[in-house]
C-alpha cells in the first residue's frame, strides 16, 4: 500500500468534516469555562456566587452530556452515525446561539443542560464513523487526527472570548456549527453499519446491554475510568485555577480561560501523537498508560511543588494537558471493545459517562474545600481518579489491530 494511498484515506471527507465538526463541539463545549466569570459577573455576582453558580452550571452542562451521551449513542446505533451527526450539531448549535441570550442564572443552567445534550453526540458518532471506514493499520492515526484538530477548537475559544463579547463568542460558536452543518451533506455512513441496517434479528443500541453481562459491564466501566484523570485536570486543576492560584500564594490573577486555553493546546498536540505512540508501541493500552503517568507527573508538581507564578502554572497546565492527549486513543479503545450493533452506544457513551463523572468530582472538591483546603481537595479527587485510571488500562484487553466486523450477542 502507497504512502499516497494511505494520506487519501486519512484526509477523506468524513475524517476531515469529522475532524471540523469535533473543532466546533470542543469551542462550544469549553466556551463556559472560559467566560464563566465575565459573564456571571455581569449578571450581578459576587466571588462567592461565581464559584458557586459556576460549578451548578457546569453541572447541569456535564448531566446534559451525560444524558445526551446515551441518547444519541443508541440513536447512532438503531439509525445510523450520520443522523446522531446532524442531530447532534443542530442541538447544540441553536442551545449556544440561546446561551448569548441569557440573563439569569437559572436560564443559563437550562440552556447550558440542552447545549450538553447535543455536544454528546458530536464525538463518539465522529470517531465510531471513522474507525468503521479506515483500514485498522490507519485507525490510531485518523482517530488522533480528527481529536488534535478538533481540540483546538479550545484555543479558537480562548481568543474569541479575549476579542469579543461573551455573548457574541457564543452567537460565533452556533453560527459555525449552523454552517458545518452544510458540509455533512455530502458524508457517506459507515459500511459496517450499512451492513446491519436490515438485520432485524440483530438488537442495535441496546444501553441496557451493557449491564445484562457481567463481563461486558465490567468491561465498559474500565473503558470509563480510563478517561476520568483527563477531566479531573480539565474541570477542577484548570477551571479551578484561580482559586489554586490564590491557594498556591501567587500575586498575578490567574485567568481560568487561559488555563483551559493552554491545557488543550497540550491537549491537541498530544492527541495528535498518541496516534503514532500507539502505532510505534503496537499498543493501545502501552501508549495511554505512558501519557497517564506523564499526567500524574504533571498533577503532582502542580499541587505539591511550590509553584509561585502564573507563567509556570500556566505551563504545568500545557504539560497536564498533553499527558491527557490519550482522549482519541480512549475513546477509540472503547469504540474497539465492542460490536458493530453496540458501537456507537459504547464510543458515545463512554466520554460523556466520563465528563459526567465531573458532577461528581466538583461535589467532592466543593465539599472538602472548606476544611481542608483546596490543594488537598484536589488531592483528594485526584487520587480517586487515577488510581481507577491505572487499574483499569492495566487490565483492559488490547485492542490493536483487532478486526472491527463482529457484532455483540
Amino acid at each position: 500500500m502507497t504512502k499516497k494511498t494511505n494520506l487519501q484515506h486519512l484526509f477523506s471527507i468524513p475524517v476531515i468534516v469529522a475532524a471540523l465538526g469535533y473543532f466546533v463541539d470542543i469551542y462550544d463545549l469549553l466556551l463556559f469555562g472560559i467566560v464563566r466569570i465575565p459573564s456571571l459577573t455581569s449578571m450581578g455576582l459576587n466571588e462567592e456566587q461565581l464559584s458557586i453558580q459556576g460549578a451548578s452550571i457546569l453541572n447541569w452542562q456535564m448531566t446534559g452530556l451525560l444524558l445526551g451521551g446515551i441518547l444519541w449513542g443508541v440513536m447512532g446505533d438503531k439509525k445510523g452515525r450520520l443522523s446522531v451527526l446532524f442531530g447532534s450539531i443542530l442541538t447544540y448549535s441553536l442551545a449556544n446561539i440561546a446561551c448569548g441570550l441569557v440573563q439569569t442564572p437559572e436560564q443559563y443552567k437550562i440552556l447550558r443542560f440542552i447545549a450538553g445534550i447535543g455536544l454528546a453526540g458530536e464525538l463518539g458518532a465522529g470517531i465510531t464513523l471513522v474507525s468503521e471506514i479506515l483500514p485498522k493499520r490507519l485507525r490510531a492515526i485518523g482517530t488522533s487526527l480528527v481529536a488534535g484538530v478538533g481540540l483546538f477548537g479550545a484555543v479558537v475559544a480562548y481568543f474569541t472570548a479575549d476579542l469579543f463579547d461573551w455573548r457574541n463568542a457564543y452567537f460565533i460558536g452556533g453560527g459555525m456549527g449552523l454552517l458545518l452543518l452544510l458540509m455533512r451533506i455530502g458524508v457517506f455512513e459507515s459500511g459496517l453499519f450499512k451492513n446491519i441496517r436490515q438485520e432485524g434479528h440483530v438488537t442495535k443500541g441496546n444501553f441496557f446491554a451493557f449491564f445484562s453481562n457481567e463481563k461486558r459491564l465490567l468491561l465498559y466501566l474500565k473503558c470509563i475510568a480510563i478517561g476520568l484523570p483527563t477531566w479531573f485536570v480539565i474541570g477542577i486543576l484548570a477551571t479551578f485555577s484561580n482559586e489554586f492560584g490564590k491557594a498556591l500564594g501567587i500575586e498575578e490573577v490567574i485567568k481560568p480561560g487561559l488555563a483551559i486555553m493552554w491545557c488543550y493546546v497540550g491537549l491537541a498536540t498530544g492527541d495528535l501523537l498518541s496516534g503514532f505512540f500507539s502505532h510505534v508501541l503496537h499498543s493501545r493500552r502501552k501508549a495511554v498508560g505512558y501519557m497517564m503517568l506523564f499526567t500524574l507527573i504533571g498533577c503532582i508538581i502542580y499541587l505539591f511543588a511550590g509553584i509561585d507564578s502564573a507563567t509556570s502554572l500556566y505551563m504545568l497546565c500545557l504539560w497536564m494537558g498533553f499527558g491527557i492527549g490519550y482522549w482519541a486513543m480512549f475513546v477509540t479503545i472503547g469504540a474497539e471493545q465492542f460490536g458493530t450493533n453496540l458501537r456507537a452506544t459504547a464510543a458515545t457513551t463512554i466520554p460523556n459517562m466520563v465528563r459526567g463523572t465531573v458532577v461528581i468530582m466538583t461535589s467532592i472538591y466543593m465539599a472538602a474545600k472548606p476544611s481542608l483546603g483546596v490543594i488537598i481537595a484536589a488531592a483528594i479527587v485526584g487520587v480517586l481518579t487515577f488510581t481507577l485510571g491505572f487499574i483499569s488500562v492495566y487490565s483492559i484487553p488490547e485492542t490493536h489491530d483487532r478486526d472491527l466486523d463482529f457484532l455483540e450477542k
